[in-house]
């Protein structure tokens, strides 16, 4: 039907006959010549329509935006003046010699050049919404992506192998979509939260190097870099230890980047220790391009009278910091304000703050409600501390470390962006040496930070029981420019290990049975020592085309409340099917 895409229909092809097919950009008539933007996928060619090709210029007044035509036509070079350079197809017209309507189109309900339209309209007519250039960019970017991806694994001896869909409930720390079964009353299959035992199991097989591109979910409670359905790249790999897998990540981001963006990243990525970042930047996953950090003052607040500083500070479970922000002495009280409520969202029951005028004057040069609080020579060490120069702004986090480390991390994110802080560029890093367990104050019991198949640092199960809060995994985060987008671990490979952390995690040896006995058995049949790491690409993408959600780089997308309002899913099952799955619903629901 077409012998060209319209974005391929260039100077090259100038006294030559084409044929193109697509959708009516936009439509002009002038003196009674008619221009007819045509696009497809490839981009946009102005088709001219001539009043002496009486029959097909009938038709052409009949067309409007968003039909569909097939368009056969000579191509000729436009007539000075009318060159558009800002189209790759701008030289050139293609004068109509045969014109057919495949289709016609209703009045679209947004147009296509609009920016500011309503998310749930973009939503419930994505086909529309996927038909807009910069949206058929991103997801050219991301199938791109993907094929660069696979390009480098397959290179590098993995094989792409397929795990199952419908599989059983694992500990993946988010609740998981539940598939009931007809054959087995009562019970259930589990939608994957992520491939992680089958991909232990592969190793335990000897395929040595494996990957996936797959389909994961986790019944969650969503934000702008979540989906209840994603996509990652799934990756492991067998007698490799954890220098080694980072090593080759790197190369695989690195080389990403230059195909696609063709941006060149330094190696090797930074890393720092989880306890660094939370300490210096208040998050495990720190944004280096806000030059910015937290300056703890813990030890310096213990013997002050100011309550609001000393009880944080002499609680050992406390924190008392500082951020400093250059030039922020200019924050008017309306703007200290606004911080102050936002840092209220992440637990903290308000924000202190100093503004140094003239740092060098103690205390006169300095401005704030808490100086008459503070001995001098406390207020001293404050700005010898950090650094403080004239104009700069202190403000103070002081309650338990998690809500400092939670609230002063937020702030200095949006403090950077706020004030235009934040450096060009890519700043990629890995985190490491995570905390094995973290404590469950609800449950009253230790939780895996990660998952339970991380293998700890230390010698020996009885080292591990022995002292499980200072136990440190083998687990590494892929973070870029403050997002989190891969992560992953070296995994247990000896089942004593395995029984450890079990123990650790206060599931009994029936209850692991249960549930992870197939994995047990595995080890205890020459598991090979192994790692491996997941990255989200519906992220990563997103990050790759300067895109503000997931959603604006995934085709059909859920919204924040988990629906499609495409498709109205999820919606009611009928009695039959309900019956067929022994499934009876309480009263008051559909």
């Amino acid at each position: 039907m077409r012998t060209h895409y319209c974005g391929q229909v260039t100077e090259s092809l100038i006294d030559q006959d084409v044929s193109v097919c697509g959708w009516v950009n936009r439509r002009r008539d002038h003196g009674g010549i008619i221009f007819v933007d045509l696009r497809d996928r490839d981009g946009i060619v102005q088709v001219v329509f001539d009043p002496e090709q009486s029959e097909i210029f009938e038709i052409a007044e009949q067309i409007r935006n968003e039909f569909v035509l097939h368009v056969t036509g000579r191509v000729r070079a436009r007539p000075q003046g009318t060159i558009n350079p800002d189209l790759p197809t701008g030289q050139i017209e293609v004068v109509a010699s045969a014109l057919t309507v495949l289709n016609d189109s209703q009045t679209p309900p947004f147009q296509l050049d609009d920016e500011d339209v309503h998310e749930e309209t973009r939503l419930r007519h994505r086909y529309v919404d996927l038909r807009r250039p910069f949206m058929q960019e991103r997801i050219r970017t991301k199938a791109a992506v993907y094929r660069a991806l696979r390009s480098f694994l397959d290179a590098h001896g993995f094989l792409d192998i397929e795990t199952p869909i419908l599989t059983r409930a694992t500990p993946e720390g988010a609740r998981d979509y539940l598939v009931p079964s007809r054959t087995q009353a009562g019970s259930f299959f589990a939608l994957p939260q992520s491939p992680q035992l089958f991909k232990q199991l592969l190793m335990a097989s000897g395929f040595d190097r494996y990957y996936q591109i797959v389909r994961c979910f986790r019944d969650e409670d969503l934000r702008a870099d979540r989906q209840p359905e994603f996509t990652q790249l799934d990756i492991e790999t067998s007698f490799m230890n954890e220098d080694d897998i980072l090593s080759l990540m790197e190369d695989m981001i690195c080389d990403l980047f230059a195909g696609i963006l063709d941006v060149t990243l330094e190696k090797p990525f930074p890393r720092i220790r989880y306890a660094d970042a939370l300490h210096r930047y208040g998050s495990d996953k720190p944004d280096l391009r806000i030059p910015l950090e937290l300056v703890d003052v813990t030890e310096l607040m213990r013997e002050v009278e100011f309550k609001v500083f000393r009880e944080p500070a002499c609680d050992p479970q406390g924190r008392v910091a500082v951020l400093k922000v250059p030039g922020g002495a200019a924050l008017t009280r309306k703007q200290i304000d606004e911080y102050t409520d936002f840092v209220t969202q992440y637990g903290a029951g308000g924000l202190a703050y100093i503004k140094c005028v003239r740092a060098a004057d103690i205390p006169s040069g300095l401005q704030s409600p808490i100086l008459k609080f503070l001995p001098e020579e406390v207020i001293a060490q404050l700005v010898e501390r950090t650094v403080a120069s004239d104009g700069d702004l202190l403000f103070f986090g002081a309650d338990k470390k998690q809500i400092v480390d939670a609230a002063l991390g937020a702030l200095r994110v949006r403090v950077g962006h706020d004030l235009d802080l934040v450096e060009p560029g890519w700043q990629p890093l890995w985190v490491v040496e995570f905390p094995m367990f973290e404590w469950d104050a609800e449950a009253k019991g230790w939780s895996a930070l990660h998952h339970p198949f991380t293998a700890p640092t230390c010698a020996g199960p009885e080292e591990l029981l022995s002292n499980p809060e200072e136990a440190l995994s083998r687990a590494y985060d892929m973070v870029l420019n403050g997002t989190e987008v891969g992560g992953g671990s070296v995994r247990v490979h000896k089942a004593e290990m395995q029984a450890a952390i079990f123990e650790v995690l206060q599931i009994d040896p029936k209850r692991a049975e249960e549930k992870f006995g197939f994995l047990m058995r595995a080890l205890t049949c020459g598991m090979p020592p192994h790692g491996g790491i997941a990255f989200g690409l519906d992220r990563l993408v997103m990050l790759m085309t300067g895109s503000q959600s997931i959603r604006d780089v995934i085709p059909f997308p859920k919204t924040q409340n988990a629906t499609c309002p495409l498709t109205d899913a999820p919606s009611p099952a009928d009695e039959k099917q309900l019956q067929e799955l022994h499934i009876r619903l309480r009263p008051g629901t559909h």
